[in-house]
């Protein structure tokens, strides 16, 4: 059985986790207990390549964002080394006002590329 379809929930936890992480130094933790060296995150608004990059892209989302948490929405899904999930963000507590769907690879058991997709973002964001 493949490690993907067995974790697919537990995959896309650990995901959010790191994008949901405010502290530079656990996030980078976070990122290479879970992603390849050379990592590979793109999405519409942005790209990053290798832990260091994709650290300084959350890190940029918070500044932007400042108390916004993400969330899992539905329930992840596997095939093969491939793991799709959907999320929202939006403020700590409140409504969420942005939505996407991410499609990550994955390298023995961890992220090597995830690609992006924004669902539902209202205008200004």
């Amino acid at each position: 059985m493949n490690t993907a379809a067995l974790d697919a929930t537990t995959i896309a936890q650990r995901y959010i986790a790191v994008w949901n992480e405010t502290d530079a130094a656990r996030r980078a933790e976070l990122i290479e207990a879970g992603w390849t060296v050379n990592a590979l995150y793109v999405d519409p608004m942005a790209q990053a390549s290798g832990h260091a990059q994709i650290s300084a892209l959350v890190g940029a989302v918070h500044q932007r964002y400042p108390g916004f948490r993400f969330n899992l929405l539905g329930q992840p899904d596997a095939h093969g080394d491939h793991v799709r999930f959907s999320w929202t963000l939006g403020p700590s507590g409140a409504q969420d006002l942005i939505q996407g769907t991410d499609f990550a690879q994955l390298d023995a058991g961890k992220l090597r590329s995830v690609t992006g997709f924004l669902d539902k973002v209202p205008a200004g964001a």
